[in-house]
């Protein structure tokens, strides 16, 4: 997902980096636009027209896939280091503002500064911390990433359909426990076979496999996954794939999977995106600060809501601005994602140990 992820690369002379695929690029930035919509909207339907998480998972274990070509250690250090100053510069002002509002912390709060955990906080600024579990679920990603690549290039293809089992299994056999050790067990059942999934793209796996099994494969996926929370609305309240782990593991599956191998099928590079310079533009900010974006953006949304108020005793605001509208509150929102990309996304830049830039 995340710039946290990217790797050091050339620049080349349209400013984008040598060796970057525009395609994921591209995916990335549309994912990141939409984890907003779905935030600023709710609307329960947009996981399955574009599942983002699975997506994010996806790109970050190929990327994964190709830095383990170095030694492990190594890479766990630098994957480490990219995520946490970001993650800490958001940590200071949360928990500063947490405390500043009466909240009184335990043990737990060693999670705001290794979020191996669901970092715990005050149920008033909940919007803007529950974000976090993305960082948590990557990051035991990372660390289990150099054994989970082993066992995949062990038997690719059987591991990645078994990869489905563990998110089954908590469905059938055992529920896990409604604490942070559950939740975070859930995710990274739920997200594992697109994180695996990347693997498969960097080792040229999908390349191999034949366009039938591959399509029905993944259509069976997105049917049972869509069906399973269409038909189980009254036991999770919601056909929401965010609500409903089993259905979006599967519909997560196969939506992805088909996205990765019709890349590898149709040689799709999206290279011509260099032709609209703004919104090349655009996808490359997206990439380039994709872990501020995405730990900023509840924040965003939570300032826009007073920022809209005091729109509201402007009588000329009142009378030629759509105050009352969900898409203002969204076109605010992605003003003040902008401020706190320029205040904030140079963390990511010392991060990964390049000079600090305002914008990438």
């Amino acid at each position: 997902m995340t710039g946290a992820h990217r790797h050091r690369a050339a620049t080349s002379v349209r400013g984008v980096p040598a060796g970057r695929d525009r395609y994921f690029d591209a995916l990335r930035a549309l994912a990141l636009v939409r984890v907003v919509a779905y935030h600023t909207f709710g609307w329960p339907w947009a996981g399955m027209v574009l599942p983002s998480m699975g997506i994010m998972f996806a790109l970050a274990g190929t990327l994964m896939a190709k830095s383990l070509e170095r030694p492990a250690g190594q890479v766990l250090r630098g994957r480490v280091r990219r995520l946490l100053p970001p993650f800490w510069f958001f940590a200071v002002l949360v928990v500063a503002a947490m405390l500043l509002h009466g909240w009184v912390p335990d043990w737990r709060i060693v999670y705001w500064v290794v979020p191996l955990g669901d970092p715990p906080g005050d149920a008033w600024a909940e919007q803007a911390w529950e974000v976090v579990w993305y960082l948590r679920t990557y990051l035991w990603f990372v660390l289990l990433s150099p054994l989970l690549l082993r066992v995949f290039r062990r038997a690719p293809v059987p591991v990645l359909l078994l990869s489905l089992a563990p998110i089954v299994a908590f469905r059938c056999v055992w529920v896990p426990p409604d604490d942070r050790f559950g939740t975070a067990l859930t995710d990274l059942a739920v997200f594992v076979f697109c994180w695996m999934l990347g693997f498969a793209h960097r080792d040229g796996v999908l390349r191999r496999l034949r366009p039938g099994p591959v399509v029905a494969g993944s259509l069976a996926a997105l049917g049972f996954g869509a069906w399973f929370a269409f038909t189980h609305q009254a036991e999770y309240g919601s056909y929401d794939l965010d609500d409903v782990p089993l259905a979006q593991a599967f519909f997560s599956a196969g939506f992805v999977t088909l996205l990765m191998y019709a890349k590898e099928r149709c040689a799709i590079d999206f290279a011509g995106l260099a032709r609209f310079r703004r919104l090349d533009r655009v996808v490359t900010v997206l990439n380039a600060r994709a872990v501020t974006v995405y730990l900023w953006h509840e924040i965003a949304l939570i300032l826009a809501v007073p920022l809209i108020d005091r729109l509201w005793e402007s009588p000329a605001a009142e009378t030629y601005l759509p105050l009352d509208s969900q898409w203002f509150l969204f076109g605010v929102a992605w003003v003040l994602i902008a401020v706190f990309v320029l205040l904030c996304g140079w963390v990511e830049d010392v991060a990964a140990r390049r000079r600090p830039r305002l914008l990438p």
